[in-house]
């Protein structure tokens, strides 16, 4: 089979999956259109303002895509063809529902952050510790955010990379602290359009060149240069694209602006598969613009995979479309990286009781998260990304969790939760052990550790998942 068909059949699957598998899990999740949801009762002209769908799907998407669905995929590529199908599969089955469930949840609970829709399934115990957690996650992911599309900015203009830091840094700020409908709500469903073309326009351009699509065909063959291993890495690498956990903690500030349950699966299993499209663009680029996995790592190591971006878009689109392409790649992460500081300063404002409606209160924790962020910009970009991807992931393991106990509690299908919950439990655990960042071991007995860690995490829900008490006065539904 030709490699093209590969790529339109991974497509076809993406779309397929959102409305096959995704009507299945809103039936097993069961909305209900009748309740009325917390913009309707907590409007407060900051954060909870109800806007339309259109524009809640396209800021939802700009807010989950990041730097992930290009950088992940880009260093995904390396590992050969087998990096489609952990984003095919890896969204429909674990990030779309990791996404829609989380993001439900947290409508039922009133619009709750990421913290208290964890604590409320697996215990206060939980609950604190991702607290701190999610917090510390989210000034990662803004310095992780601000580091990437300044050096692309200093690449291409020439100006001093602080520079471009400190700008970032400021838009970072007001979109922070400013009502939502200000900055947000107007110019993220323009970004956003502007993000889709210019991933079509790409796509459409390697298809309808003269190179080969995906050459390479063969799924079982680790190609990465160095010899790195795809279990486990392959799937910390491509986090945003297939599951990312930091994606519960976006979903909240939409769930404070939507009319509707029933709107629930285009808002939010939407956005995912969405990004899983712009992850097979990208694996798609990366596997058939260069020659081998050993040309796009030279280029990797050269600069950093936003130097693979730059020379991918001046080739297939021309200076002009190149520098449009690329402009859509810098607003990617920095549209993230905003949202991160302020879904910060909604956790912090959440954990200690303190109103956001007065401007001063804002600053008074808006500032601090600023001063924490602008220091981890002086750690280097590789050891940061390293970090992110394994707490990304294991971010999505304990909502994958918190899901799963949420549905069997209510005598639901759970194994849509626990099943992908369960595999993410084994692949953190095992990249825990085996990488350089945790203990070093080998991989043999880190895998070894991480199935033991999955098995026993499956059998301590389904013996207690059921009977775990809600903390919290959400009603039975």
């Amino acid at each position: 089979m030709s490699g093209v068909w590969y790529f339109w059949g991974s497509l076809a699957l993406l779309l397929g999956g959102y409305y096959v598998y995704g009507a299945f899990v809103e039936k097993v999740f069961g909305i209900d259109a009748a309740r009325p949801t917390p913009v309707k009762s907590k409007k407060d002209g900051v954060d909870y303002i109800e806007l339309p769908r259109h524009k809640i799907f396209l800021i939802q998407l700009l807010n989950i895509a990041g730097l992930g669905p290009v950088i992940g995929p880009i260093l995904g590529a390396l590992y050969g063809p087998s990096a489609l199908l952990w984003v095919v599969l890896g969204c429909i089955f674990g990030g779309a529902v990791h996404d829609y469930c989380s993001a439900m949840m947290s409508l039922r609970y009133g619009g709750a952050s990421y913290p208290e829709v964890i604590g409320r399934n697996l215990g206060s115990g939980v609950r604190h510790f991702m607290e701190i957690f999610a917090i510390i996650f989210m000034i990662m992911v803004g310095a992780v955010f601000v580091l990437g599309p300044a050096a692309l900015l200093a690449n291409m203009t020439g100006w001093n990379i602080t520079l471009w830091t400190a700008i970032i840094f400021i838009y970072y700020f007001l979109a922070t602290i400013l009502p939502i409908n200000t900055i947000i709500g107007r110019i993220y469903p323009f970004f956003s359009v502007f993000l889709l073309v210019m991933a079509f326009g790409l796509a459409g351009a390697l298809l309808l060149g003269d190179r080969p699509i995906l050459p390479n065909t063969d799924f079982f063959v680790n190609t990465d240069p160095s010899g790195l291993p795809i279990w486990p890495l392959l799937f910390i690498t491509i986090a945003c694209g297939a599951i990312s956990g930091f994606h519960a903690t976006q979903s909240p500030m939409m769930t404070r602006c939507m009319e509707s349950e029933r709107h629930g699966r285009m808002l939010f299993y939407g956005p995912m598969i969405a990004e899983g499209v712009l992850g097979l663009i990208w694996v798609t680029l990366g596997l058939s613009f260069y020659e081998s996995p050993e040309a796009l790592a030279a280029v990797i190591k050269e600069g950093t995979p936003t130097l693979v971006v730059k020379e991918i878009s001046m080739s297939l689109l021309g200076s002009v479309g190149g520098v449009l392409a690329i402009i859509g790649v810098i607003v990617l992460p920095i549209s993230t990286g905003d949202t991160a500081f302020r879904s910060a300063r909604l956790l912090v404002a959440d954990t200690l009781h303190i109103g956001q409606g007065p401007l001063a209160k804002r600053l008074m924790v808006a500032i601090p998260l600023f001063i924490a962020g602008i220091a981890l910009t002086l750690v280097d970009f590789a050891v940061i990304w390293r970090y992110f991807g394994w707490a990304n992931q294991t971010m999505s393991c304990v909502t994958l969790w918190a899901v799963a106990v949420y549905l069997a509690r209510r005598k639901r299908f759970h194994w849509i939760a626990s099943l992908p919950a369960a595999f993410m439990t084994v692949v953190c655990i095992s990249y825990l052990c085996y990488a350089k960042i945790g203990f070093g071991l080998s991989l043999e007995l880190a895998t070894i550790i991480g199935v033991v860690a999955g098995v026993g995490g499956m059998l301590l829900f389904l013996s207690k998942g059921r009977v775990m008490p809600e903390t919290g006065n959400e009603a039975r539904c």
